[in-house]
Formats: structure tokens, C-alpha cells, sequence
């Protein structure tokens, strides 16, 4: 037999089987009185609607579909750069629409990019001059999970500011604890402050677990709930100041903090935001970058090369009409 021959009798073998598989549900959903003949919406998708009859979305039909016809992945625009991110969201600052995205709901650990929101929730509600006792042990933190850290020792007293420089620039998770505890009087209650702002937000695929993004499985957002958030950060002048300064010294004996954010040394207009990385995220970022007075915004998540997929989706952007009216 030749290898079409094979191939055929094996398409057609496993649409059979798929066929039968299928009938001995249907069967047994009879069987039942369970069987459902309605619509079927895609999973996990809240409020879809689909024109599809009973008979077109049946358990038989779908099993026959599936056996011959898998889904294609969708094919982006003519001239869109290889990224290599899972997921994408590409923004127009001016009103957040969508330049283009991809996978860009998909659920995924953020990494750092936790701390644009708990920057976020810490300026609303304390001010920047409010001085905060560190409880939190930088070196012992290091050691004990390899986490970024600004360099805290309990009992040091440093203002709202300086920990937001600290939690934004170098990715202090250290900074990140003593904010939490300083503004809500304890992590718990600094996180719930978290979530009700990202349900405030419209975040709807994102709940935090702590203020600093290490890796927890109730922790979890979407490139576009980050590149919506990263927007919303973008908006205050505080926040926007410290997520695009280089170096800064907080009021210690301690040397400056530094931003680990390549792109605003290395990408003409970078403006922010924030890197993140664990083991579980991979590489994570959300990018701003500001050119003949158009802003935009990109989020990946779990990439593999951040700043290369950063600045090509940047540049494809720019190169774009605005979707904003």
C-alpha cells in the first residue's frame, strides 16, 4: 500500500472512530435526559453569542469537524514581524484601543508585572511622603527565593517615594513587602486592595495573590489586562515619572537603584514601563514608547527574547494608522 493510501484509509479511520465516540455519547445523553442541543458558546467565553443551529453544534457534528478540520492559528497582517511571545497586546495610548493582539486573554503568570499594580494601589492610598518602617529583610529574601530586592533592612525608615523607586526600578520585592505592609497594614489586606482595583479597572483576566509576583497559582492577568494597566500607569504623572528615570537615590546610605528596563537606553522614545521574570512566567514586559507625539503600548507575555519582540512590535505599531477617532 502507498503512503496516500495510508494516509487516506487513516483520515478516514480516524473520522470513524471519531463518529462512534461521539454516537455512544449522544446515547448516553439520551439515556440520561442530559443531552444538550442548544448553541454552544466558546469556553470561557463570557457573553458570546454564535448563530450556529442545534444540529450544526451537536456533539456528532463537532467530533466529525474535529477529526478532519482542526483549527487553523490565526494569520497576522501582511508585514507583522516574527515575536516570539505567547501572548500580545498592542495598544494605542491615546484612547487603549487595539492595534493588534494575539492570544492576548489567555491566562499567564506576569512575573514583576505585578508591581505596576501595586504601585498603582499604594499612591492612591498614601501619599509619597509617608514614611513606611521596613519589617522585611532584603539580603534573606534574596537567599531565600533569588527574588530582585532594593537592598531593605528592618527597621529602616524610607519614604512612599523612595520604596516606589525601589519597587519600579530595580524590581525590589522587597520594596514591594514593605509597601504592602506600610500602606494596608499587611499583605492580605494590601492584596484584597489589589483586586478590587483591578475589578474597578475592567481587569477581568487578572488576580493577584501578592504585591510582588512571584510565583503563586491563584496569580495570573493577560497581556492585555497588563498593556490596559500599564496605560492606566501611564496616566499619572507620579508613576509615569518614576517608571521612565534610569537612576535615583533614595534618602539612605545606601548606593542609587537602577532600572532594569533596557528598552528606555536602547529604543528611541521608550518611555516605560516594566520587566518581569520567573521560572513559570518567562520573560515578561510591558512597553511604552512615545514617537511624533503618538504613544503606544505593547505587553507580551511569556516571551523568549522581550526586547527584540518589544521593539519589533513597537516599530510595526508606529507604522500603523491610529485606531483611536
Amino acid at each position: 500500500m502507498d503512503d496516500v493510501s495510508r494516509a487516506t484509509r487513516g483520515g478516514v479511520g480516524a473520522v470513524l472512530i471519531g463518529l462512534a465516540l461521539a454516537a455512544v455519547a449522544m446515547a448516553a445523553g439520551w439515556a440520561s435526559g442530559s443531552l444538550y442541543a442548544g448553541p454552544l458558546a466558546p469556553r470561557g467565553c463570557d457573553g458570546c453569542t454564535t448563530s450556529a443551529s442545534a444540529a450544526e453544534s451537536s456533539p456528532l457534528r463537532l467530533a466529525a469537524v474535529a477529526a478532519v478540520s482542526p483549527t487553523p492559528a490565526p494569520t497576522p497582517p501582511p508585514g507583522f514581524p516574527y515575536v516570539s511571545a505567547k501572548s500580545i497586546a498592542l495598544i494605542d495610548s491615546a484612547c487603549g484601543a487595539v492595534i493588534y493582539s494575539r492570544d492576548e486573554h489567555a491566562h499567564l503568570p506576569p512575573a514583576s508585572l505585578t508591581k505596576l499594580m501595586t504601585a498603582v494601589v499604594a499612591i492612591q492610598h498614601a501619599s509619597t511622603s509617608k514614611m513606611i518602617t521596613a519589617n522585611v529583610d532584603g539580603a534573606q529574601l534574596y537567599q531565600e527565593t533569588g527574588s530582585t530586592i532594593m537592598g531593605l533592612k528592618p527597621g529602616m525608615k524610607l519614604s512612599l517615594l523612595d520604596l516606589l523607586y525601589g519597587l519600579l526600578l530595580p524590581s525590589g520585592n522587597d520594596a514591594a513587602i514593605a509597601i504592602a505592609e506600610g500602606v494596608a497594614g499587611s499583605q492580605p489586606a494590601f492584596v484584597k486592595l489589589m483586586n478590587d482595583k483591578a475589578k474597578a479597572l475592567a481587569l477581568n483576566d487578572t488576580h493577584f495573590a501578592n504585591p510582588h509576583g512571584l510565583n503563586d497559582p491563584k496569580l495570573y492577568s493577560s497581556a492585555y489586562d497588563m498593556a490596559m494597566l500599564a496605560r492606566y500607569v501611564m496616566q499619572n504623572t507620579t508613576l509615569r515619572k518614576i517608571v521612565s528615570t534610569e537612576e535615583w537615590q533614595p534618602k539612605w546610605d545606601g548606593p542609587p537603584v537602577w532600572n532594569g528596563n533596557r528598552l528606555l537606553t536602547e529604543y528611541p522614545g521608550a518611555d516605560g514601563v516594566k520587566i518581569g521574570y520567573t521560572e513559570q512566567s518567562q520573560q515578561t514586559m510591558v512597553a511604552s514608547a512615545t514617537r511624533n507625539g503618538r504613544s503606544i503600548i505593547a505587553a507580551l507575555m511569556r516571551s523568549q527574547d522581550r526586547y527584540a519582540d518589544a521593539q519589533r512590535l513597537l516599530d510595526w505599531g508606529f507604522a500603523q494608522p491610529s485606531p483611536c477617532p
